[in-house]
């Protein structure tokens, strides 16, 4: 059957890692995706039970393969496909990173100052 060999880019596409099959093998070409602390190629077969490393954009993954997922589909439905091992000490650099993210402000208060702040600077320069 054709439908037992399964490209690793693709995969990672499917499984929602990266938002285009593209990136999922510009990732592999560039040496974010491991296996067995190795790089690997877009074109390796993925099977049942593999464990690959992969560095998005805002994460180090660590994930097990537990089905083949050959299109992309929902993430409800994706992430039974795959199981995150990633260790913990990635996930509290996550959750470190995040809190010093969140400011508390919200966006639309920073920015260009409003026509109240304005006569307020002015007022203040004329003095």
């Amino acid at each position: 059957m054709e439908k037992e060999k399964l490209r690793l880019d693709k995969y990672l596409w499917a499984i929602r890692l990266f938002k285009t099959r593209s990136q999922a093998g510009d990732a592999c070409d560039n040496g974010k995706v491991k296996f067995n602390r190795e790089n690997t190629k877009a074109s390796r077969s993925v099977q049942v039970g593999d464990e690959y490393e992969v560095k998005t954009e805002n994460k180090r993954w660590v994930i097990k393969v537990t089905g083949l997922l050959f299109k992309r589909v929902q993430y409800i439905d994706a992430i039974k496909f795959y199981t995150d091992i990633t260790p913990p000490e990635e996930l509290d650099r996550i959750q470190f990173q995040a809190a010093v993210f969140h400011t508390g402000k919200r966006m639309s208060k920073q920015g260009r100052p409003s026509k109240k702040d304005k006569r307020d600077l002015d007022s203040f320069m004329d003095i």
